[in-house]
């Protein structure tokens, strides 16, 4: 019988598509919100709980014996420019969810199974056109390092005894996520592509980001680092014109990148530019069997609907 899983950031495009599909497969989903009398919609076996964001006060006997802990809260890194504080923020609220997370591991009497900690492949830095595996270092700037810490915010839960996965995710497709943004303005012919548009793109379709975690949670010898990306990661210029081309528009434009680092400064270089062709080694090692691993197949899955 499934147990609990209780999500941090369930509010967000991924800790959302995971909480339906864990319900769905009789987990008993606890949802940790500052709002809980927000209008969430109404999932059978999902539960909305109150979190101030940084301890384990409202919610520790949820943590007891639960199945999973995920922790995916932090800030957006996509919205708004990237001032002082802006970055403050975005590094801040991921150290105060590892460690309400820890706290919570700490104080439990009977410990979580397992701690699913979200990173993202920022942690490389831009690579270029070197293959990261998950053995890579750690690489350099804002995002590598925001990564580096959130990474480690949860790590005193191993010395509980507790499994601990870090999920290192590329791009997430779907409808509410980075898509959204991005195909707005090919809809209207004003899309173009960053850059000189070699820079690579590691990607995932939401459907196989939300099955990759729970086959870590339900599968008990997975622990470390593992990237949720696709096999097939694509260089900048084949994507854009990829997803063009799913809504049937022409790409008629491109963004020099001097033009886009007026713009966005360091966003520019860290998001829009930035090169990670990062492979999912350690989840084909364990016989995950992605269901989208051609970014045409996924983006007209999704575009489509």
């Amino acid at each position: 019988m499934p147990g609990r899983v209780v999500i941090t950031g369930g509010a967000g495009f991924i800790g959302n598509a995971l909480s339906y599909d864990l319900a769905s497969g009789g987990y008993e989903v606890i949802l940790l919100s500052r709002d809980p009398g927000a209008n969430w919609p109404s999932v059978r076996g999902v539960r909305v709980a109150k979190w101030d964001g940084y301890t384990s006060a409202g919610w520790l006997e949820f943590a007891e014996g639960a199945e999973a802990i995920v922790n995916l809260a932090g800030e957006n890194i996509g919205t708004g420019y990237w001032t002082p504080d802006k970055k403050r923020r975005v590094l801040e609220s991921r150290l105060r969810s590892g460690a309400a997370v820890s706290d919570a591991v700490t104080k439990a009497k009977r410990k979580p199974k397992l701690v699913v900690q979200a990173s993202a492949i920022g942690y490389y830095g831009s690579a270029g056109d070197r293959v990261l595996d998950e053995r890579a270092e750690n690489g350099e700037g804002f995002l590598a390092e925001v990564c580096r810490q959130w990474e480690a915010s949860t790590e005193a839960v191993e010395k509980k005894d507790v499994r601990r996965v870090i999920i290192r995710t590329g791009a997430v497709l779907g409808h509410g996520g980075m898509l959204s943004s991005l195909i707005l303005p090919f809809r209207y012919y004003m899309g173009a592509i960053p850059g000189d548009g070699r820079q690579w793109i590691s990607w995932i379709h939401i459907h196989d980001e939300v099955r990759a975690i729970r086959f870590l949670i339900e599968n008990k010898k997975a622990s470390g680092v593992f990237h949720l990306v696709s096999p097939w990661p694509v260089r900048a210029m084949e994507f854009y014109k990829s997803m063009a081309r799913s809504i049937r528009r022409p790409v008629m434009f491109r963004a020099p990148a001097f033009a886009l680092r007026l713009l966005l400064g360091q966003m520019a270089n860290e998001l829009a530019l930035s090169s990670q062709r990062a492979v999912p080694g350690r989840l084909e090692e364990l016989k995950f069997r992605f269901e989208f691993t051609d970014l045409g197949a996924a983006l007209e899955d999704l575009l489509a609907r």
